[in-house]
């Protein structure tokens, strides 16, 4: 049986759906919510003592419904169809007195004006707004125009909608330039399987009478949750609240078929706000066989951690959910500009959302787990929030670790992911002398993080791995002594720092293209100049360029480790600038002959990164790559000749001769410098 128009424009042809309701026979037909579902909204605006008009009723229960359970008796149903007015007339003459239905065209309605208190459309204005033609676009106006002119002022039209963008926004728009009020209802589900995997709502406009010059608009959404309503600023804002309500819905429905093969993440924002609060991802782990215990889990990931692989990536959280032995798992990740009163504060907060993310089959009243490292929620301080033209809005900000270490990052809100620079904070040296605590004292609060920072110690493995490339540097017997060193990218200033603290023979000239960024290195991350560390505020490219014409051959290493501010290229480090072959060709041309170019390369595209290593190896005979383990980092050693060639037994041994001429007493040295076992794993391309 062919009960589904050829084109949209049936939606709106009387002969359509005498058609449908004949062939339908008595069945009722819902387009979408249920009577239960509708309820709660219903009965906040229908009175008891309204007349209510329902437009396009078709043969669905909704007004039965509403008549039986006495919300209102007084109701007014027309269709166009001739079909379903006889069959309605029929079904509910003997047991609804009260309740009449009309054959009538809602576009040309023969009612007085304001003789209605509530006129209610259940999917009659989506199946008429099926495209925005002119000839469309004009019947809705005429739809809207009659529902107004027969509607006391005071009055409701209750829309119910799959709310579409724009039949959403066309019916906003027409009313609140009207001067009526308009408020969206969100419909609870009632969690049994629907026709609908897209949620339904119910548009509230009330009619009141046009102030001239008035620009005022009140803009209103209710999300299921909530009975409040929430006050939005205009027609495009209540648009897109709605559809982040119909993506969630869509993000639900993906979950609910347990194991979700690609990862889910999604944002909880502040209701005052919008800023987000919790970034969620949804981890099923398919291997886990399932008990009573096992589940779902929630992982609140403590603050400031969550940029570590185990927690900011795809395979760390896959291994995360694996280890904690649960088939579903939820992450938790924590935002910087909020505050949070501990874990039991944000137990409390999610309980009832994350609850929606449980895979099906969770046993009745199951205790979902809530974990973390160690128990807690993490420490984060935000020590500086500053912008600058060239590098956007960044933070930076003392986050706990492991342990009792604290670390210093730099952050750039642009990619609040990744970690620009990073530096470890030295614990605080008691005073000699110092008394302890006397056991009656008040315990302190928790503890701040220290200030100082740990220059003796690298963060990044990328900048450990450009450290040890300095071994390619030197004859077959010699290590390097004076070292002049270009640095291209100043960040927190940790690498130049490094290399100017541990090879005491090292000039070393940084450039930097953001003077805020000297200014971030100088004031929090301990970077300061000197006779042999120069910072050059200037343009890597224009810096490279001059040396190239007026200086050559005066450097022994060149690294570069500057980000990309352009998001749309599929590599974020460096700048597509930086590895075109004529601006290569002058970077070999500022190298002595047996001097190392090392490049931090962040390349996500495949076929981007293919070609950037082709363009290497045509400026570069001898090209070394050392892959940075769990993260998307490569560190490319590049050599002007083919004569610095070796083999890795003769690397091993000169990183082992360097680490040990850098090992100095009264110098720390941490055991993760092993420079032979970075160079292990380079290989030539």
């Amino acid at each position: 049986m062919e009960l589904l128009p050829r084109s949209p424009a049936e939606f709106g042809s009387a002969r359509y759906w005498d058609r449908f309701f004949r062939q339908r026979g008595q069945r009722p037909f819902e387009w979408y919510g249920a009577f239960p579902e509708l309820c709660p909204v219903l009965h906040k605006y229908v009175r008891p003592r309204d007349k209510v008009l329902v437009v396009g009723c078709g043969n669905s229960e909704l007004s039965e419904q509403m008549y039986d359970v006495g919300m209102c008796e007084d109701i007014v149903n027309i269709d166009i169809s001739d079909a379903v007015i006889r069959q309605m007339r029929e079904r509910s003459a003997s047991t609804r007195p009260k309740m009449s239905y009309l054959l009538m065209d809602m576009l040309q309605m023969d009612f007085p004006d304001a003789h209605f208190q509530v006129v209610l459309d259940k999917g009659t204005l989506d199946a008429l707004l099926t495209d925005e033609e002119e000839a469309t676009l004009a019947k809705v106006d005429q739809m809207f125009a009659e529902i107004s002119r027969v509607l006391q002022v005071g009055g409701r039209y209750l829309c119910v909608s799959l709310a579409q963008a724009h039949v959403l926004k066309k019916a906003v728009e027409y009313f609140s330039r009207e001067g009526w009020v308009v408020r969206v209802h969100q419909v609870a589900s009632s969690g049994d399987e629907q026709q609908f995997v897209l949620p339904v709502f119910v548009y509230v406009m009330t009619k009141f009478r046009k102030i001239p010059g008035s620009a005022a608009q009140i803009l209103e959404i209710c999300p299921e949750e909530q009975d409040k309503p929430m006050r939005v600023e205009s027609a495009e804002r209540l648009v897109a609240a709605v559809k982040d309500r119909q993506h969630y819905a869509l993000l639900c429905s993906q979950i609910s078929k347990p194991p979700c093969r690609e990862q889910v993440s999604l944002d909880l924002c502040e209701r005052e706000s919008g800023k987000p609060r919790y970034t969620l991802h949804v981890v099923d782990s398919p291997s886990v066989k399932p008990s009573r215990d096992n589940h779902f889990a929630i992982f609140i990931i403590p603050q400031g951690r969550e940029t570590e692989w185990l927690f900011g990536t795809e395979e760390g959280r896959r291994q995360l959910a694996a280890s904690a032995g649960f088939g579903r798992l939820l992450t938790v990740a924590l935002h910087r500009e909020q505050h949070y009163e501990g874990m039991a504060g944000i137990q409390a907060e999610l309980s009832g959302k994350v609850m929606e993310l449980a895979p099906p089959g969770l046993p009745a009243r199951q205790q979902v787990p809530f974990l973390s490292v160690g128990g807690d929620i993490g420490v984060r301080a935000v020590r500086h929030c500053d912008s600058s033209p060239l590098s956007g809005e960044f933070v930076v900000e003392d986050v706990k670790g492991d342990g009792t270490c604290y670390f210093r990052r730099l952050i750039f809100l642009q990619n609040r992911n990744v970690v620009q620079s990073e530096a470890r904070l030295l614990a605080p040296t008691p005073l000699s002398g110092q008394k302890k605590r006397r056991k009656d004292k008040k315990k302190a609060g928790p503890a701040e993080p220290p200030g100082a920072i740990d220059k003796s110690y690298l963060c990044c493995e990328h900048h450990k791995a450009m450290v040890a490339g300095l071994c390619l540097l030197g004859g077959p017997d010699a290590l390097p002594g004076e070292l002049a060193v270009l640095v291209v990218g100043l960040g927190g200033g940790s690498l130049p720092l490094f290399i100017h603290d541990y090879f005491s023979q090292a000039r070393v000239a940084v450039v930097e293209i953001d003077p805020s960024m000297l200014e971030v290195a100088t004031r929090w991350f301990g970077f300061s100049q000197g006779e042999r560390m120069q910072v050059h505020v200037s343009d890597g490219l224009d810096y490279v360029a001059k040396l190239a014409a007026e200086a050559p051959a005066q450097y022994d290493a060149v690294m570069f480790d500057v980000d990309s501010k352009d998001v749309t290229v599929g590599m974020s480090c460096p700048p597509p600038a930086f590895v075109e072959k004529p601006f290569l060709q002058k970077v070999k041309t500022i190298l002595k002959p047996e001097g190392v170019f090392v490049l931090n390369l962040v390349c996500r595209d495949a076929r981007l990164k293919e070609s950037v290593l082709a363009t290497l190896r045509d400026v570069f005979p001898l090209l070394y790559a050392r892959r940075i383990q769990g993260e998307v980092n490569e560190i490319l050693f590049c050599q002007p000749g083919p004569a610095g060639r070796r083999d890795p037994a003769e690397l091993g041994a000169r990183a082992r001769a360097l680490e040990g001429a850098l090992r100095r007493p009264g110098r720390p040295w941490d055991s993760s410098y092993a420079l032979a076992d970075v160079l292990q794993a380079v290989h030539i391309l």
